[in-house]
């Protein structure tokens, strides 16, 4: 069996600068975007150079690093009092992955502390870089507790992309399945092509293509017929915010997948790390859905596939019901048929 790696990044830190490597450029070519201006991070997040959850937080911490550099340049020891602006441009960026605020905050809280009369860069940079490493620590963790629920010769479905491109590397829902097909727990992975971005056919099968893990791709109308066959034992997913009962927000067409799979039979298992989950808000009913531009619907690579002037729509996430999940995985430990209750038992 091949040995499967986490040697797959999307955000490096080089020389004074952030690297995003440019995922709306993949499978065609692999193009590298370089950032030394924290307003142009902000925009790379909403124009999906960098997408997925705890990679937006990664991105957003290397974010905070730029707009303290430009701001002890212009400032001085007056620096944290220009920091406002630049931040809630960048915390504006997607208004649903909650780890883009959580990285946010942490990073703020942190030069809080920091002395006026010295520049911040340095000190900053290395808390973004724990960041980074902690989140691929975590996805590792999540790959190995995720495994322990698959049994042998598993057939699984992911949606969108919650891998290596979508985090600081390994990834959470391909994390669980590169872990569980280098186990020998996993057959076969399915991946939905997941419209209008196609994150299932660009990204999550160039990821597992590049690990020789067996992957059929397939559009999301297929998924109904797929479990009635009776061979699919797994979807697996990511997810842009947990709240406290358990519901989850993820990529358009999860809360469809879910429903399918109560029906067939089939188990859910979302993936996340406790970053992802948002104490404050007590369900899913609370979570701001980001509405991005219709082009993206009626428009392909430029061009018009639909009539012009149509009306459209284009959530890009919905909510699935804790009730509909079996398991919620995090770094922290496994919640099996999520509630209030359930989840209490990982905060700290």
């Amino acid at each position: 069996m091949t040995k499967t790696n986490d040697g797959i990044q999307a955000i490096k830190w080089l020389d004074n600068k952030l690297y995003l490597l440019d995922q709306r450029c993949l499978p065609d070519k692999q193009l590298w975007q370089i950032y030394d201006e924290a307003l142009d991070v902000s925009k790379a997040i909403t124009d999906m150079v960098v997408r997925g959850a705890p990679a937006i937080g990664i991105t957003a911490a290397y974010a905070v690093v730029l707009a303290a550099r430009a701001a002890w340049a212009s400032h001085k020891i007056e620096w944290k009092q220009v920091m406002h602006t630049p931040l809630k441009q960048l915390a504006a960026s997607r208004p649903t992955a909650v780890n883009l605020h959580w990285a946010i905050e942490r990073m703020t809280l942190f030069y809080a502390n920091l002395a006026d009369d010295h520049s911040p860069e340095v000190e900053l940079l290395k808390e973004a870089k724990r960041i980074h490493q902690e989140d691929i620590a975590a996805n590792h963790t999540m790959g190995r507790l995720g495994a322990e629920l698959l049994t042998e010769n598993s057939s699984v479905l992911t949606h969108c992309n919650a891998g290596a491109l979508a985090t600081g590397g390994f990834g959470t829902a391909l994390g669980v399945i590169r872990q569980g097909y280098s186990e020998g727990k996993i057959k076969q992975v399915y991946t939905d092509e997941t419209r209008p971005w196609l994150q299932g056919s660009r990204l999550t099968a160039w990821e597992l293509n590049h690990d020789n893990i067996p992957v059929i791709l397939q559009i999301e109308g297929a998924a109904a017929s797929l479990m009635a066959t009776g061979e699919l034992n797994w979807i697996i997913v990511g997810a842009d915010r947990i709240t406290a009962n358990g519901d989850v927000a993820n990529k358009i067409g999860t809360y469809m997948l879910a429903i399918l799979a109560q029906y067939h039979g089939v188990k859910m298992m979302v993936v996340a790390p406790s970053s992802t989950i948002d104490w404050q808000l007590d369900s899913g009913d609370d979570i701001p859905i980001e509405q991005r531009a219709v082009t993206e619907v009626t428009t392909l690579q430029g061009q018009q596939i639909a009539p012009e002037g149509i009306a459209a729509l284009n959530p890009a996430f919905d909510i699935t019901p804790a009730e509909l999940i079996d398991a919620i995985v995090t770094e922290k430990g496994v919640i099996l048929s999520p509630s209030i209750e359930a989840m209490r038992a990982i905060k700290v």
